[in-house]
């Protein structure tokens, strides 16, 4: 599933503790971690100093987190965080990405120069956000978005592959329609019924049991964060479609922040910390 991680430590937030919890998951505790920890440019003496600085934070993450010494890479980078970030995942061939969040919304994200919010946009590798707010908790309970698309049964086979590593782990995936559908002759709503049913058969193929949520509202977002509520979940993993063009991978997609981004929404707001599922960039 995940091979190969890139957490960017920072040495503060909730990090370190959820890869803690995610080596209870056999997959991930078998994957190659490289934590990377970004100094900014200065002159060389006053590197040197951030270096060991940051060399000791490494070391103090890598031990917070359970993991062997000999088992995790550590990376100082001099630099602009946010690129430096997104050019050493490119250079791993990162599989996923983790990073803490404050949960800024979208226009503070913006005004604060928010790191994590700049890769969540930019980057179309998998990516792991941890906000600072949330209370960290060992995986049993995992929720996934479902909406019948490409990028959504990417999101369940991830989803699938981390419940079939967590003993009793259960998988609820939910649905939001914006408005609601007539009904079939029988009574169904068809086009959202088979949404569910395509999920279910797919997540069965994949040897997880799916208990399904479908939800109606406006804000699509929130009901998201409303159901991950409801079911106590301890990670939501959700599908983004990518529709930035290639041309503008160095901007910030700003009528999806400044819009009404479902996973920007859900990234501030949700219960538990999200792993978003990106649509690969076609080249």
């Amino acid at each position: 599933m995940f091979r190969n991680l890139l957490i960017a430590d920072s040495g503060k937030g909730h990090v370190e503790e959820m890869i803690r919890m995610l080596q209870d998951i056999s997959s991930i505790k078998a994957a190659r971690v490289n934590l990377l920890h970004v100094v900014p440019e200065q002159s060389q003496a006053g590197f040197e100093k951030h270096r060991n600085d940051a060399q000791c934070i490494l070391d103090r993450a890598i031990s917070l987190m359970g993991l062997e010494p000999r088992s995790a890479r550590t990376l100082v980078r001099e630099g602009d965080i946010k690129q430096v970030v997104l050019k050493v995942a490119d250079e791993l061939d990162a599989d996923l990405i983790v990073m803490g969040s404050r949960g800024l919304g979208r226009l503070q994200s913006i005004l604060a120069n928010s790191t994590s919010q700049y890769v969540f946009q930019l980057s179309t590798r998998p990516m792991l956000l941890v906000r600072d707010d949330l209370y960290i908790r060992h995986i049993n309970r995992v929720m996934v978005t479902i909406d019948g698309t490409g990028v959504s049964d990417d999101a369940i086979r991830v989803a699938c592959q981390l419940v079939n590593d967590i003993p009793g782990g259960t998988l609820t995936g939910v649905h939001v329609v914006r408005q609601e559908p007539t009904p079939s002759r029988e009574g169904r709503t068809e086009n959202n019924d088979n949404v569910l049913d395509a999920a279910v058969q797919k997540a069965r193929g994949l040897g997880v049991g799916i208990k399904t949520i479908r939800a109606q509202g406006t804000n699509v977002g929130r009901c998201v964060c409303t159901a991950a509520k409801s079911v106590n979940a301890d990670l939501l993993v959700i599908a983004s479609q990518d529709r930035r063009p290639l041309v503008a991978r160095g901007l910030v997609d700003l009528d999806k922040l400044l819009g009404g981004s479902i996973s920007d929404y859900i990234r501030v707001h949700a219960p538990a910390p999200v792993l978003l599922v990106r649509e690969p960039e076609r080249r």
